[in-house]
Order: structure tokens, then C-alpha cells, then sequence
């Protein structure tokens, strides 16, 4: 699984933390030399002067260098850098912006790795992490972070007032003909838990990152394949809907368990690129 890595990127890391283990032993090794006790210095050599013959002067062994701390080469030791900002095991921080990413479809994930590295959604860091890496090392990511089936948290966001919520759950459950939105629940299942292969869930999300994400596509930010599917919906909406679609899908509890909905056997509401084989 891990292997698949090519060979020039893993040693890059290998070399590093090779190299910060040897710098560290030798500063070790420098620090033991000097507290060493004066029995077991060498022993200065007299001067011409001295009257006493000089005795023969003790050579230490040089100290044997440390070996760098081994860690278990594994995929979740591989992707500390994702749980960094993703939280541990990808189960997402109290930031209010990164996502969670633990239990996603895993067709979903390869597609928003590839879309980061190739430059379809803009974000630097992601990009500078993924650059080097290929598609079947993108596909180990994801399919390792879409095996971590781990509960959610209650949700952390008060539920919008009346008004708001009726306009949201209406959005959510019928969707709103007249302007040709489809409902919310038909693409990204009933449970709104997300749909295999490809559809994410829509709960356990914080309010910040759907009002993010949505605005990014209104504005042309946020790419996904064609028929970008997402990008004529989210123009389709109002300010006042995204802001109650937010705030209400983000004080919905999330159901158990959480899992993907199974993949649609009908045709979904509208063509999106995302789901296609």
C-alpha cells in the first residue's frame, strides 16, 4: 500500500529525518566527551622543564554515533502532515474552516487531491504537498482516510432562527423548481451522509467552510470536472440561502452511522462531471 510512493520522494523524507538524527548524535557526542569525568581525560603530557618523564597519554575511543529513531513506515505515519490541519485521524479541528475528511467516499478524496495538485481548487500548501505525487499514491490517501469510520462530534453550531430553517430544510428537501435546483438529498443522499463513489456528506461540517466553499464556486475559485455541476448551483443561490443552508446544515446532528449512501441506481437531477465513471 504505502509503496506506492515513488522511490525519489520517500527517500526525500528518509534523508531528512536521516540527517537530523546524525546531526543530533553528534551533538550528543560532543556534549558526553566534555562532561566526561577527569579520570578518564587524557592525560597531559609534561613540558621539556618537567623533572618527572612523561608518561604515555590516554586515547579515547571516538564515541559511537547515534542511530536515528526508526518509525513504523506506515500510511498514517506517512500522513501527519494531512492530520496536522485535518485533526488526528482526520476527524477535523475546532478551527471552523478545515473539513473533516475521515470517512469520505474515497472517490471524493482522489478527486479534490487531483483537483489541488492540478490547480482546479487553489490552495498553496495543499498544492506544494501534492505536487510530487501520482495519481496511485493519491488514490492510497484516499482510500485510507475513507476507511477511518470514527463518530462524530455533537454539533458545535446553534440551529438558524425559524425563517431560516424552514427556507433551508425546504432547499434541502424538495429544492426549488422555479430556479431549477435540485434538492440537496437527492445527490447527496437522504441522510445528506454523502453517496458513493464520488458525493460528500453535507453534515459535521462547520458553517464557515460550506459558506467558503459554496462562495468559491459562485466566484469562480472552485473548480470540479465538467459539467461542473456545483458551480451553476451554487450561482443559482441567494446569499440569504447560503447562509441558511449553512448554518442549518451545520447544526444537524450526524447520524450512526455516518456511512456514504450506496451509489444512485437513477440517473441523478442534473450531469455532474464528479460522479462520472
Amino acid at each position: 500500500m504505502a509503496r506506492m510512493l515513488s522511490t525519489s520522494s520517500h527517500n526525500a523524507w528518509v534523508n531528512l529525518l536521516t540527517s537530523w538524527g546524525a546531526a543530533c548524535a553528534l551533538v550528543l557526542a560532543a556534549t558526553a566527551s566534555a562532561a566526561a569525568p577527569a579520570s578518564s581525560r587524557p592525560t597531559p603530557v609534561p613540558g621539556p622543564a618537567a623533572a618527572a618523564p612523561s608518561a604515555p597519554s590516554t586515547v579515547l575511543a571516538p564515541a559511537p554515533a547515534l542511530a536515528p529513531a526508526s518509525k513504523a513506515d506506515t500510511m498514517a505515519q506517512r500522513l501527519l502532515a494531512c492530520t496536522a490541519c485535518h485533526g488526528p485521524e482526520g476527524r477535523a479541528t475546532a478551527s471552523g474552516y478545515q473539513p473533516r475528511i475521515a470517512g469520505k467516499p474515497a472517490g471524493y478524496l482522489f478527486q479534490q487531491l487531483r483537483h489541488f495538485r492540478d490547480g482546479r481548487r487553489s490552495h498553496a500548501a495543499m498544492a506544494t504537498l501534492l505536487a510530487p505525487l501520482p495519481d496511485a499514491y493519491l488514490r492510497e490517501i484516499s482510500e485510507h482516510f475513507a476507511s477511518q469510520d470514527l463518530p462524530y462530534p455533537a454539533p458545535g453550531q446553534r440551529p438558524p432562527p425559524p425563517g431560516e430553517a424552514r427556507r433551508a430544510e425546504a432547499l434541502v428537501k424538495n429544492g426549488d423548481p422555479a430556479r431549477k435546483l435540485p434538492a440537496c438529498a437527492a445527490c447527496h443522499g437522504a441522510l445528506l451522509t454523502g453517496m458513493q463513489p464520488a458525493v460528500p456528506g453535507l453534515l459535521g461540517l462547520p458553517r464557515d467552510y460550506l459558506i467558503g466553499q459554496i462562495g468559491a464556486w459562485r466566484t469562480g475559485l472552485r473548480h470540479a470536472t465538467e459539467p461542473d455541476c456545483m458551480a451553476g448551483i451554487s450561482r443559482s443561490l441567494t446569499p440569504d440561502d447560503i447562509g441558511a443552508l449553512a448554518s442549518w446544515l451545520s447544526a444537524q446532528a450526524v447520524p450512526v452511522p455516518a456511512h456514504p449512501a450506496p451509489a444512485p441506481t437513477r440517473p441523478l437531477p442534473q450531469d455532474c462531471g464528479s460522479v462520472r465513471p
